[in-house]
Formats: structure tokens, C-alpha cells, sequence
């Protein structure tokens, strides 16, 4: 059974830092796209930032220059380093890939979510 399981949330002051990692785990065949994406009460899921195997990132305009998406490909891991937070930045942020398990078939899975709180 393939697994995305998030670390690093929590608490943090504005001007901060953290970084948050998910690591997939399970049998794996391949993983394309990974990505963050962040969650607020009443609000839609939402797309921060995306990352293909061959390292090719996409970012929301809103954390440009401020949130840099990375990947491990020999630990399954994608993580995000988030710096200059914003209260506006607290959400519930959501791991996401697209994953190969016991064929070439990809699969997207998404990971339980990790609670980021930006204080003012």
C-alpha cells in the first residue's frame, strides 16, 4: 500500500521558517509529479508548488522567491522550505503524487495534511 506521510508543520511567527517533508512509501515503481498544496476551513484545496522528476518546478505567484519546492528521488521525499511566512500563510498543506505502485500505471495519492500556523 502506497503511503505520503507529511512532517515539519507547526507553529511559527511571522518571518519565519519551516520545512515541511513528505516521503512515499510502499512499492514503488516511479513517482512523477510531486507537489504542496494548502487548505483553508471553507476555502479549495490549492496548488503552492509543484516538482517533476527531472526537477522542473511550478509555483503560486504568492509564494514566489519565499517557498522553494525540492526533491529526493533515492528517498521517495519531496519537501518544502517555506521562509518569510505570512500569517496568510497558515492552511493545512497537503503532499501530493503521482506514483507508479505494482504497474506503469501512475496513481495519484495525497498525504493526511500537516498544520502550518503563522502567527502575527
Amino acid at each position: 500500500q502506497v503511503q505520503l506521510v507529511e512532517s515539519g508543520g507547526g507553529l511559527v511567527q511571522a518571518g519565519g521558517s519551516l520545512r515541511l517533508s513528505c516521503a512515499a512509501s510502499g512499492p514503488i515503481l516511479s513517482i512523477n509529479v510531486m507537489g504542496w498544496y494548502r487548505q483553508t476551513p471553507g476555502k479549495q484545496r490549492e496548488l503552492v508548488a509543484t516538482i517533476t522528476s527531472g526537477s522542473s518546478t511550478n509555483y503560486q505567484d504568492s509564494v514566489k522567491g519565499r517557498f522553494t519546492i525540492s526533491r529526493d528521488n533515492a528517498k521517495n521525499t519531496v519537501y518544502l522550505q517555506m521562509s518569510s511566512l505570512k500569517p496568510e500563510d497558515t492552511a493545512v498543506y497537503y503532499c501530493n503524487a503521482d506514483i507508479a505502485s505494482r504497474s506503469w500505471y501512475f496513481v495519484n495519492y495525497w498525504g493526511q495534511g500537516t498544520q502550518v500556523t503563522v502567527s502575527s
